[in-house]
């Protein structure tokens, strides 16, 4: 054979592979390389996106913790606030009742010491008849002398 034969027909089949190449196997490798690209651009953005995302949501837990710690503190002074008044209320009203009871206590005092004061004006009296019954050694009429007895516990009071 002859060099330009060969040389021919290798150009042909050269140019064969080439357009065999570039019209059934170029193209699929072209599409699996644009789908990749675009799978790569896809994920870059969401990978963008996740860390704008994330950027947003740690500034917004950071507020949400800000928010709830002033709502604490609110709400723990608040607490507070309400611990010490009820305080304050029971305090008072112990000592209402304290003084109730110390009021109740004086005015029972006071009766008893009266009914003790009544009482020995009675004993005053009966032994006051009984010396002047023994002075006279004679009975005394009780009902008679009721008057001078009445008379004689007003002037002991």
């Amino acid at each position: 054979m002859n060099l330009n034969a060969t040389l021919i027909i290798q150009i042909v089949v050269f140019l064969t592979f080439v357009w065999f190449t570039k019209s059934f196997v170029w193209p699929p490798i072209v599409k699996a390389l644009d789908e990749r690209a675009k799978k790569i651009a896809d994920g870059l953005a969401a990978a963008e996106k996740a860390k704008t995302d994330l950027a947003n949501a740690e500034k917004k837990s950071i507020e949400e913790l800000r928010s709830a710690r002033e709502s604490a503190a609110e709400l723990r002074s608040g607490a507070e606030k309400q611990a010490a008044k009820l305080l304050e209320d029971a305090r008072a009203e112990a000592n209402r009742i304290i003084a109730a009871a110390r009021e109740a206590a004086a005015g029972e005092a006071d009766a008893a010491a009266q009914k003790a004061k009544d009482a020995l004006r009675d004993q005053v009296a009966q032994l006051a008849v009984a010396g002047a019954e023994r002075i006279l050694r004679r009975e005394i009429n009780a009902q008679v002398h009721a008057d001078l007895l009445a008379n004689l516990k007003q002037e002991l009071s």
